[in-house]
């Protein structure tokens, strides 16, 4: 197993029994049919991690208005 870059293919120059491997995925797009008030204002990629079960969210957002942290996780558990 190669563990080092590759130029010719940089996600498979690295062992993946070992690294966290970046790929891509649909879930953006998959989110914004099943909430059409987010269509086309999310992106995403994926992870292929080294782990048996695994789940990750890195969430970033320009909100219009300031917000504290506390306004913002509430906001999200109101729309879940």
């Amino acid at each position: 197993t190669v563990d080092g870059p590759s130029m010719k293919d940089w996600r498979g120059g690295r062992a993946a029994s070992f690294n966290i491997i970046p790929s891509s995925t649909g879930a953006a797009k998959a989110a914004g049919k099943v909430l059409p008030a987010l269509n086309g204002k999310l992106t995403g990629m994926s992870f292929r991690v080294p782990t048996v079960d695994v789940s990750v969210v890195d969430l970033t957002v320009r909100l219009e208005k300031s917000a504290s942290y506390d306004e913002i996780k509430a906001a999200i558990k109101e729309e879940s």
